[in-house]
């Protein structure tokens, strides 16, 4: 029997605490409310775990204000010292963690690796920027001495979603952290596990309150949103969830960072190769590594007209041969949607794709596997001859299901990819340089590609334009968000 065969309760490690972990302790919900959780592959109990409300909530805000402080006060190089410690954390328990994401969060479990050095390396980077938080001089008159310094904003809450638990966690601490701020996470309400676990392998590496990891659902994200004490609220969610929370945001006028939806295009030119067309366009799906669970997926592919048949069938061909898998397994290279609603949404839509006149020519239905029946698990779906009018066209599914619109004209497909209210990212397949740039320059997003689709470079700036968010991530432009500039102008005596 080989270590893949194993069961997998030789190696999962879930967190011994389940309740809510603020100033340096863990502590149970108020009002005792619990949030079942439950893993998508197969509908079995994880157990359960405490529920904040707005009284929870306050407690957790107090204590990350009274922690502030403190830290704050230490050098630049002290709070690196101590994120580096975290990452190695994160690194050395990088095979339980990503386990446990997969059994949660139903994303296999040799893509959830990746995540967690994604996550280690995220906080590395920022820990590396620890002394670019600068400000400057300004000119003056003699005898006189004008400077900008930049100060952290206080407590900053930030809520999480589901597709990627443990590394938007990592991710998003680490820029407040370095910046001299305390910090609340709420991660979703569907995969705290790997959060609170984090919790009990953190604990220590920093002074008591100054990470504090929250549990809980609309109340306590809405709290978060609108608390007095809180200076910044940030999100990588849903678009309408980002409204929701710039609203409350806006009674105490914090500043905001928004990761939100996508409608992503890739626009593949004629002279694209389009063997390698077809392997970025199914790869930029992330029907792999999320389910098609991702903000960035590339979700509208536009065709040219006269490669189309050909690039399609080899988007058929790829995606045919993906197998979704029980996340648990090492081999497995597509696992599951994260929950029940996710899966009723994709069936839906593939259901209103089919109505609208769309071809489907691959997936849509879900695996015949019998291991996999209890489960959220819907085959990678690809959908031809979609037109701009149609719902699977214009709408977020957050799934496996690819749309494929055909093109002649430049300037008519430019348009149809700028025309939505989203402008997370893009893609562009050309061989000519001056197409590539130009296509890249009149598209209304806020990441493009060049003949790739999906990666991520950190110092490479990560948000979106209209709907799609606001600021941008991954980058020094993160870290002086957590920040404020003040002025300091000196008169000097004789």
């Amino acid at each position: 029997m080989t270590n893949q065969d194993k069961t997998i309760t030789h190696e999962l490690v879930l967190p011994r605490n389940r309740g809510l972990y603020y100033g340096g302790a863990w502590h149970k919900a108020s009002l005792g409310r619990r949030i079942p959780v439950t893993n998508p592959a197969d509908g079995s109990s994880l157990g359960d775990v405490d529920e904040a409300t707005a009284e929870d909530i306050n407690l957790a805000v107090k204590a990350a204000r009274v922690a502030q402080p403190a830290w704050r006060a230490l050098a630049p190089t002290q709070r690196a010292a101590a994120v580096r410690k975290m990452a190695q954390k994160v690194r050395d328990h990088a095979e339980e963690l990503a386990l446990l994401d997969a059994l949660d969060c139903g994303n296999p479990r040799s893509a959830m690796v990746g995540d967690m050095q994604v996550g280690a390396h995220l906080l590395d980077y920022f820990a590396g920027l620890a002394t670019e938080l600068k400000g400057e001089t300004i000119p003056t008159a003699e005898g006189q001495l004008n400077y900008v310094v930049r100060q952290p904003l206080g407590v900053v809450a930030r809520i999480v979603p589901f597709n990627h638990p443990a590394m938007f966690v990592c991710a998003k601490i680490a820029a407040p952290l370095i910046a001299g701020n305390s910090v609340i996470i709420k991660p979703s309400e569907h995969t705290p596990l790997s959060a609170l676990r984090l919790a009990e392998l953190f604990d220590g590496l920093l002074p008591a309150g100054v990470l504090n990891i929250v549990n809980g659902q609309i109340e306590a994200g809405a709290s978060l949103s609108e608390h007095e004490h809180v200076d910044n609220i940030s999100l990588v969610g849903s678009i309408p969830t980002g409204k929701a929370v710039c609203r409350a945001a806006a009674n105490t006028l914090k500043s905001t960072l928004m990761e939100l939806g996508g409608k992503n295009a890739m626009v593949v030119f004629p002279d694209a190769d389009p063997n390698k067309a077809a392997t970025s366009a199914v790869h930029g799906m992330n029907f792999g590594w999320t389910a098609g669970q991702s903000c960035g997926s590339t979700s509208r592919l536009f065709l040219h007209d006269s490669i189309y048949e050909d690039v399609l069938e080899r988007i058929i061909e790829q995606t045919n041969a993906i197998k979704p898998g029980l996340p648990d397994k090492v081999e497995t290279e597509m696992g599951c949607l994260s929950s029940k609603a996710q899966f009723d949404k994709v069936m839906e839509y593939i259901n209103i794709g089919k109505s609208e006149g769309a071809r489907l020519v691959s997936g849509g239905t879900r695996p015949e596997e019998p291991e996999l029946a209890n489960g959220y698990f819907v085959r990678p779906t690809v959908f031809a001859d979609v037109t701009r009018d149609m719902r699977i066209a214009r709408e977020e599914i957050f799934g496996p299901v690819l749309s494929v619109i055909r093109w002649s004209d430049e300037q008519t497909v430019l348009d149809m990819v700028n025309e939505l209210e989203f402008g997370l990212t893009a893609s562009v397949w050309t061989r000519d340089l001056a197409t590539a740039h130009r296509a890249a320059n009149m598209l209304n997003v806020g990441y493009v590609w060049i003949n790739g689709s999906s990666a991520h470079i950190p110092g490479a700036p990560f948000g979106g334009t209209k709907q799609s968010g606001l600021g941008r991530e991954e980058c020094l432009e993160e870290l002086f968000t957590f920040t404020q500039a003040k002025n300091v102008n000196v008169t000097l005596e004789p």
